[in-house]
């Protein structure tokens, strides 16, 4: 991947979200989904982990230039107790920095077994292509 192409979709550090300074918007713990990205000729395609997460409770929104990825996880149903917790269950949130080359109205997304998958097809401008001499 050469230094242009990195800079098509930029990343940030994967960790708790920090309550902003003043009054918050948000109750509860949030935390950055990891996500890994892989490119081809087409598009990039996005993973990320949103466990616990359903479509319902799901939101992905891109404006000005931002792909913004929002999901939260009901609360353990109240007829049962916890017996062991890793981690305080909260909601997911993560935002990506699009480049030019992503046709944002073509992006397509599906949740499978809290895995989100976002397909981010290049525009057609950014595509290789081969030109045929004659």
């Amino acid at each position: 991947m050469t230094h242009t192409e990195k800079n098509e979709l930029q990343v940030a550090e994967k960790k708790t979200l920090e309550p902003a300074s003043g009054e918050p918007t948000r109750e509860g713990i949030w935390y950055l989904p990891q996500a890994d990205i892989v490119e081809d000729a087409d598009s990039i395609t996005l993973y990320a982990d949103l466990p616990g997460v359903t479509k319902e409770h799901l939101t992905i929104d891109v404006r000005d230039g931002i792909l913004t990825i929002t999901g939260s996880v009901a609360p353990v149903d109240k007829r049962f107790t916890n017996l062991y917790r890793e981690y305080e269950p909260g909601g997911f949130s993560r935002r990506f920095t699009l480049g030019e080359k992503i046709d944002q109205e073509q992006i397509a997304a599906k949740l499978d077994n809290g895995v989100l998958t976002l397909t981010l097809p290049k525009a057609e401008a950014a595509r290789p292509r081969k030109i045929k001499v004659s």
